[in-house]
């Protein structure tokens, strides 16, 4: 039998070379971004069209309404049903989805090269002739609607919403869950899809990113051929700027009688995704919760048993997202639990990390960066990112490069600066009186008991 050293684990193996494909980068007359990938291994196409038509330019009356709009446009156009639609993309074994975001909406499409023109037809006229059947769009509301209620019965979800709600200032869009509420999106109308489609599809400020077995030229005669006439830019949105609900450490509790769980988010306002320390704390962030071999997963979950897993992640957008922290936890360890989280975060920014911690941390990163870029669509996902965040042409190319250029004194100092404990909103939707009591005798901040609703 071969005997395993379980004390000494192996040393990780060398970083295999891995080289993001080359992208051929142009712009089209109507400002539409057109990136094009070549990726000869097979002969598919993933396309990936965006439009800069996100949730963050509505505020929270319209809440819901960028998210409504994308699931409404796979319902139709002016020429065909979206069961016809369905039926034709089958025909040509395409695949289309539509998603919608903070930043926009992406309309993507797959499809064998061969089929590419007709595909894109397809796609092209979904994006310039949307239908929006009144029924179809009553559909998608109706649909919209219920996943809204099931989200304000889910602990998880519930704890989630008023963490966000804790951590930014009123009026930011980021403190409203992204597909809205049940009063912004109950009187959508056809009329409201079809008007803020009208005037926010545009292709200025987009992108147009396709990757697979294709030529650069081509595809430009192909995006200037269906595209071309498509001009105008989105209104100019005034934009917002990211402030927090407050400075001051808070405990709030989200009171639900009869838990036995606790569902914890902890957190504040984060990074932008422009933030240059954003590859540091990628590192340190890892380290801290973001793998399984986390401290804070090796000390809730395998130290003190309180949970099957807890994470910790930045949020990066084009403004500043959110730092947090969540688990879920049986109700009376809940404050133990909480005692630990802040514990670790404390620990972390009072000492920084251990040298053995950024390596394996850096590993990690470098070494699962190529498995998120091994089919074509995945590539096309990450050169949209590009174009979300106006990241530089070489950012994944030297993505790998700048992690592990990462040393134990950048994280720490990032850690310093974007992890502050003393400002955490400590959130916890739970059984109040099983755990308000614990929670008080920590006396790590002022508590809140608030209605779930």
């Amino acid at each position: 039998m071969t005997h395993v050293d379980r004390e000494n684990p192996p040393a990780p193996f060398d970083i295999r070379p891995f080289d993001f494909p080359e992208v051929d980068h142009r712009r089209m007359d109507n400002g539409l971004d057109l990136r094009v990938a070549r990726l000869s291994r097979l002969p598919v196409v993933s396309t990936q069209l965006f439009v800069r038509a996100g949730e963050s330019s509505l505020d929270e009356a319209h809440g819901g309404l960028a998210v409504l709009t994308g699931d409404a446009l796979e319902g139709g156009t002016t020429r065909r049903s979206g069961a016809e639609l369905a039926e034709r993309l089958e025909g040509l074994g395409a695949r289309m989805g539509v998603s919608a975001g903070w930043e926009g909406i992406t309309i993507s499409l797959s499809c064998l090269a061969e089929r590419l023109e007709e595909a894109m037809d397809i796609l092209v006229e979904t994006l310039l002739e949307p239908g929006f059947p009144p029924d179809e769009v009553t559909r998608t509301r109706e649909q919209q609607l219920a996943r809204i209620r099931q989200r304000e019965m889910d602990p998880a979800s519930i704890a989630s919403t008023h963490a966000a709600r804790r951590i930014f200032r009123a009026g930011v869009p980021y403190a409203r869950p992204l597909n809205g509420s049940v009063g912004s999106v109950e009187g959508v109308s056809r009329d409201h899809v079809g008007g803020w489609a009208g005037e926010w599809f545009r292709p200025g400020t987009g992108g147009l990113v396709v990757v697979g077995d294709v030529d650069a030229n081509e595809i430009e005669a192909l995006a200037r051929d269906r595209l071309g006439a498509w001009e105008g830019h989105p209104p100019a949105h005034v934009g917002f700027r990211v402030a927090a609900a407050t400075l001051e450490r808070r405990i709030w509790i989200v009171d639900r009688p009869g838990s036995v769980q606790s569902e914890i988010r902890v957190g504040h306002v984060g990074i932008a995704r422009s933030d240059p320390d954003h590859y540091a704390l990628a590192v340190l962030n890892t380290l801290l919760g973001g793998a399984f071999t986390s401290r804070l997963n090796l000390n809730l979950r395998e130290k003190h048993g309180f949970t099957y897993g807890v994470r910790s992640r930045f949020s990066l957008r084009r403004h500043p997202g959110s730092f947090q922290v969540s688990t879920a936890v049986g109700g009376e360890v809940t404050a133990a639990a909480v005692r630990e989280i802040l514990s670790e975060l404390e620990r972390l920014v009072e000492n920084g990390p251990a040298v053995a911690e950024v390596e394996a941390a850096r590993h990690y990163i470098a070494g699962v960066f190529p498995l998120r870029l091994e089919s074509a669509g995945q590539v096309a996902s990450h050169i949209v990112e590009q174009i979300v965040f106006d990241l530089e042409e070489d950012y994944h190319r030297t993505y790998r490069d700048r992690i592990r250029a990462v040393r134990t004194e950048d994280a720490a100092a990032a850690g310093r600066r974007h992890i502050r404990p003393f400002e955490l909103q400590i959130v916890i939707a739970g059984d109040a009186s099983v755990i308000e009591p614990a929670l008080a005798e920590l006396g790590v901040a002022a508590i809140e008991v608030v209605e779930s609703a």
